[in-house]
């Protein structure tokens, strides 16, 4: 993988990772649903595996090509 196409990735990360912590999209997840409390700890458990998972993914693939 080429340097500047790495770099967009990683950059793209970043961004994906703000997004998906962004006030506004956590606080869509904060109220409690019908069926009990809140959804909101599921919601950071998942977005934060989600982006650990693509960042283990991407710099494991980094290694490979270097």
């Amino acid at each position: 993988m080429s340097e500047p196409r790495r770099h967009a990735r990683l950059v793209a990360l970043v961004v994906l990772a703000a997004l998906l912590f962004s006030p506004p999209l956590v606080l869509v997840f904060d109220h409690p649903s019908a069926t009990g409390p809140s959804r909101l700890p599921l919601y950071l458990f998942l977005a934060w595996a989600l982006v650990i998972g693509m960042a283990a993914w991407l710099m494991e693939h980094w290694q490979e090509d270097g």
